[in-house]
């Protein structure tokens, strides 16, 4: 009897392994349109900030950057509770409405670019950039270049856990002298 007992703990156990791990592993952003994200600050009565993925198609380390780093569980994880997140293609044709202007794709050289993208990245498209913003669609940072897990959850965990209001980057990150 014992020794069904040691089996059956031992299937338990590890059904449980694969559960936990499979929530964790399985864990995905839910990434929004600024559309969405900009009606969900509007709407919810405690909304969060919103964290933008300004990317371009033909951009290698965008897309690194989405595998290694936004797929990452705890990046996932960590952003999906405190940020409403967007992809903002930097190139994209469609209009976008903010603070009561509307930004358009511009055609310029052989791809163009769109008007939000640059006043979000604040005239220097470099791609990828993410862009963080409060709960009331103020700029906080742009951040330009491809970040790993780690240090990208420093920067996300300095505006989401709201650190930027009690310490400067150089403090928080330890640059300082």
């Amino acid at each position: 009897m014992t020794n069904i007992a040691t089996k059956l703990s031992s299937v338990f156990t590890l059904c449980l392994f694969l559960f936990v791990s499979s929530s964790v592993l399985g864990q995905e952003v839910q990434w929004l349109s600024w559309d969405e994200a900009a009606q969900l600050a509007a709407t919810e009565e405690n909304p969060k900030k919103i964290f933008i993925d300004v990317y371009t198609d033909w951009c290698g380390w965008c897309k690194k950057m989405d595998k290694d780093t936004f797929q990452n569980a705890e990046v996932a994880a960590y952003m999906t509770e405190n940020f409403y997140m967007v992809k903002l293609d930097g190139e994209g044709k469609e209009p976008i409405n903010f603070k009561g202007k509307t930004f358009n794709f511009v055609a310029s050289g052989r791809r163009g670019y769109h008007e939000f993208a640059l006043a979000l990245l604040q005239g220097r498209l470099s791609y990828p950039t993410v862009v963080f913003l409060d709960e009331n669609l103020n700029m906080l940072s742009p951040v330009p270049g491809y970040q790993k897990p780690e240090p990208f959850l420093n920067i996300a965990r300095y505006f989401g856990d709201n650190i930027y209001l009690r310490k400067d980057w150089k403090t928080y990150s330890g640059q300082s002298k």
